[in-house]
């Protein structure tokens, strides 16, 4: 049997894994300027064009045509989505897995809409890698991601939510309140797929504290962390060092931004994928 993990760029990650991966790249566009979000991208000129940028700007999704080449010729295929409230990109997944199984019945895909982005969909796709290393079924990988899933979460700290604003994606009342006297937006992937706003920060320091508090609150106890920043390496240092200082075990890991992720969380942006308690669980 012969698996394969398939994610859009929203998950940070490009670089081979122990079991073959494609990560098929969202688009950036502007009136002038179309950014193809893959390994290539180099995202500060692309942070640094849009900073200069008065116009209209958005995201294209990978197309169905995309999901099925990448889907390949594997045996058990599963396609790893940004939250469908963000993005059309599940909804293009889906009608790719169809396609792929009328042409194949003897394969089996399955697609997960994470509800969420960044970091939190990366560890996703390490979950995946390590149900299929361990041999396990299609059936019991798609029921054991099903139940991990309600047990990741992602946190985010913002400078800056005009491009979320101009895209529809948080109210423009919300927008305006990161960026203002130094104030900086905390707050979460809910539930059901969107932004949820929950504090208002002044400075750093403060954000990185409330996220740690968070953290705790929602049932982290020293498992995995993945750090996304967006050209902010110096916070994303010290949110690690914090949470070594208390969970010295803990497995952490901090990524660069891709494309997407930059675009959505601009300059300054911290993104936090944990695992913690189900957040489902009433």
């Amino acid at each position: 049997m012969t698996y394969k993990i398939v994610s859009d760029s929203s998950s940070n990650l490009f670089t081979q894994r122990k079991i073959p991966f494609s990560n098929i790249p969202m688009k950036i566009r502007t009136d002038v300027m179309e950014y193809v979000d893959d390994s290539n991208l180099d995202t500060e000129a692309m942070m640094a064009d849009m900073l200069k940028y008065k116009g209209k700007s958005g995201i294209a999704c990978p197309s169905i045509g995309e999901w099925l080449d990448a889907f390949g010729d594997a045996d058990v295929a599963f396609g790893v989505t940004i939250t469908s409230n963000l993005s059309g990109s599940y909804n293009s997944a889906m009608d790719a897995k169809k396609l792929f199984e009328e042409n194949y019945p003897e394969k089996k895909i399955h697609i997960v809409d994470t509800l969420t982005a960044g970091p939190e969909q990366d560890l996703c796709v390490e979950k995946l890698e390590e149900l299929m290393l361990q041999g396990k079924s299609f059936e019991e990988i798609r029921e054991e991601i099903s139940q991990y899933i309600k047990s990741t979460h992602l946190l985010f700290s913002l400078e800056s939510l005009k491009n979320l604003a101009n895209n529809g994606r948080v109210s423009p009342v919300v927008a305006t309140m990161a960026g203002i006297l130094g104030i900086r937006l905390v707050g979460k992937a809910s539930n059901h797929g969107t932004l949820e706003p929950m504090h208002k920060c002044r400075g750093e320091k403060k954000a990185l504290d409330t996220i740690l508090a968070e953290m705790r609150s929602m049932g982290y106890k020293g498992g995995k962390v993945r750090i996304g920043h967006s050209l902010n390496l110096n916070a994303a240092q010290t949110l690690e060092a914090a949470i070594r200082k208390e969970y010295p075990n803990a497995d952490i890991t901090i990524i660069k931004h891709s494309g997407l992720c930059c675009f959505y969380s601009e300059k300054g942006g911290v993104l936090v994928g944990f695992e913690g308690a189900n957040k489902f669980a009433e």
